[in-house]
C-alpha cells in the first residue's frame, strides 16, 4: 500500500482522502485551516463539507506541509485553481523523490492561461510525473460510494498505470488516456457551460433548450481543446461529454446553482457569499475566452456568460443573444 498526501481539505480532497484510504493506503489529508484540521482530527470527519462520513482508518489530518508530504509516494492536489501554484511551490521543497503528482481541480490559471498540471509541472520540476484526473464526480457520492467513473491522464504511461491501479476501487473505475490537454480543457470548460445550464434551468426554459445547450456547449469546449492541442475524441468522453451531462444537469453542481440564482435575479457577490464550496466556473469563463483569443477560437456561450458575470447584460438578454446569431451549418468550426 502506498503513502498518499492529499493537499485540500474541501469536499474533493476529503472524498478522495476518505476513497484512498479505504483502499487501503495510509493518507494524510492537508488542510491550510488549523481550526478546521483539529475539528477534523477529532471528529473523524469533515463537519464542514461531508458531515456524515465517517473517517476510516489510515486517514489522518494535519496543517503541516511537511508532515503531510513526508515520504508520500503520491501527492494529489484538491487545491482551487486560484491557490494551486502558492501551494504546490510550498510543497516542492518536501516531496519525495519521484513522487508522482495528481491534479484534480477543473479550472485554469487565470493570469497566465495555464493547465494545472502545467502549473504544478512548473513549480515541482521535471523528476516529478503529473497525471491530471477529471471525469463526472461529484465528491458526495464518492465519499458514499457509489459507482464513479473517471479519466487520468499524463505523459507519462507509468505515472498514470501506478494512479490507475492504486486509486481502483469497488465503486471508483479509471480510464487512462494520453491527451493531457483534452482532458483538462473539458473538464475546466464545462463549468462555464453549466453557468449557462443553471440559467437555463432558472428561467424554466424546457428540456429542448437544455439539450441544445449541453450540446452546443459541448461543440464550443471541443473547438478550444482542438485548437489548443488536444484530441476531439477525448471530448466525447468522460472528461467532455460525461462531465458536461453531470455538471449541467445534476443538483449537486457548484456551477449550475450559480447559474440558477442568477436567474433567480440575485447578484453575483451575494450568490458566491452564500457557498461553501468553489464556482471554479466563475473564474474560468474569463481565462475561457482569453484563450479562445489566443487560438482564434470563437466561443459564443462563454462570451454571453461573461457578460452576465460581469453584470454587463442580464440573463434573458444573453440567451437572447445566442437564439439571434447567424445561423450556419451545425458542422462549422466556429
Amino acid at each position: 500500500m502506498r503513502t498518499i498526501a492529499v493537499l485540500g481539505a474541501g469536499s474533493w480532497g476529503t472524498a478522495l482522502s476518505v476513497h484512498l484510504a479505504r483502499q487501503g493506503h495510509q493518507v494524510r489529508l492537508w488542510g491550510r485551516d488549523p481550526r478546521l484540521v483539529e475539528e477534523m482530527r477529532v471528529r473523524r470527519a469533515n463537519a464542514v463539507y461531508l458531515p456524515d462520513v465517517t473517517w476510516p482508518k489510515g486517514l489522518s489530518a494535519t496543517a503541516a506541509l511537511d508532515e503531510a508530504l513526508t515520504r508520500a509516494d503520491i501527492v494529489v492536489s484538491a487545491v482551487p485553481s486560484h491557490g494551486c501554484r502558492a501551494v504546490l511551490r510550498a510543497a516542492a521543497p518536501y516531496l519525495k523523490a519521484g513522487a508522482t503528482m495528481v491534479s484534480t481541480t477543473k479550472g485554469l490559471e487565470t493570469d497566465t492561461l495555464r493547465r494545472l498540471s502545467e502549473v504544478i509541472a512548473e513549480e515541482v520540476g521535471p523528476s516529478h510525473p503529473v497525471v491530471a484526473l477529471s471525469g463526472p464526480s461529484f465528491a458526495v457520492e464518492v465519499a458514499h460510494e457509489l459507482p464513479t467513473v473517471v479519466v487520468v491522464a499524463s505523459s507519462d504511461s507509468k505515472a498514470a498505470d501506478i494512479v490507475q491501479t492504486e486509486f481502483h476501487g469497488p465503486y471508483f473505475r479509471l480510464y487512462g488516456s494520453d491527451d493531457v490537454i483534452g482532458v483538462e480543457i473539458g473538464g475546466a470548460l464545462k463549468n462555464v457551460i453549466a453557468i449557462a445550464a443553471g440559467v437555463v434551468e432558472g428561467l424554466g426554459l424546457g428540456h429542448n433548450a437544455l439539450a441544445a445547450l449541453i450540446t452546443r456547449g459541448l461543440a464550443e469546449v471541443t473547438r478550444l481543446a482542438c485548437a489548443a492541442g488536444g484530441r476531439r475524441e477525448t471530448l466525447a468522453g468522460l472528461s467532455g461529454l460525461g462531465d458536461l451531462v453531470l455538471t449541467c444537469t445534476g443538483s449537486l453542481s457548484r456551477n449550475r446553482h450559480v447559474g440558477v440564482e442568477l436567474a433567480r435575479g440575485r447578484q453575483l457577490d451575494e450568490i458566491l457569499a452564500g457557498m461553501k464550496m468553489i464556482a471554479e466556473g466563475v473564474r474560468t469563463t474569463g481565462a475561457a475566452l482569453a484563450l479562445g483569443e489566443r487560438h482564434g477560437v470563437e466561443l459564443p456561450i462563454a462570451t454571453q456568460m461573461a457578460e452576465v458575470l460581469a453584470g454587463r447584460a442580464d440573463v434573458r438578454a444573453a440567451l437572447d443573444a445566442l437564439m439571434v446569431r447567424r445561423q450556419r451549418a451545425e458542422a462549422e468550426s466556429t
